[in-house]
């Protein structure tokens, strides 16, 4: 039996509590451009693009969600610019573990979703920089 085909990742959803506080901050902060929820849609969502057919959905709910390691990532052209870009507009930046060939940190939006920005200097090669066993 084949396996699924899988192209790219289509979209990610993180749940918010306050609309105007997300939109300042994915639109204001982050840059990224609102489109239009499908208009079926009869809850709060904000929807943005992120590039090749590529979208971000935030869903209001009552509460947020759990603080946990979970995160989606935005690749960026320059992390030290990115860095810079948070500094300036004060959020706090994590810094975490490395990854060869790349540079990466984390930053939290008002509700506590955490984002890491990374941008690859080279192309993960697994044979050269993975584990040299699949966990178990």
């Amino acid at each position: 039996m084949a396996g699924l085909n899988v192209t790219h990742l289509d979209h990610c959803s993180v749940l918010i509590t306050d609309v105007a506080q997300a939109r300042a901050f994915y639109a204001g902060v982050l840059g990224l451009k609102e489109i239009p929820k499908p208009k079926t849609f009869d809850f709060v969502a904000l929807w943005f693009q992120l590039g090749d057919g590529q979208t971000l959905h935030l869903l209001q709910k009552p509460q947020p969600d759990s603080r946990s390691p979970r995160h989606f990532a935005l690749r960026v052209p320059d992390v030290a610019q990115a860095r810079e870009h948070f500094r300036t507009q004060r959020i706090e930046i994590q810094e975490t573990g490395p990854i060869p060939h790349c540079d990466r940190f984390f930053v939290s939006d008002p509700d506590g979703n955490r984002i890491e920005i990374i941008q690859w200097l080279e192309p993960y090669d697994p044979a050269a920089s993975g584990a040299g066993q699949l966990d178990t």
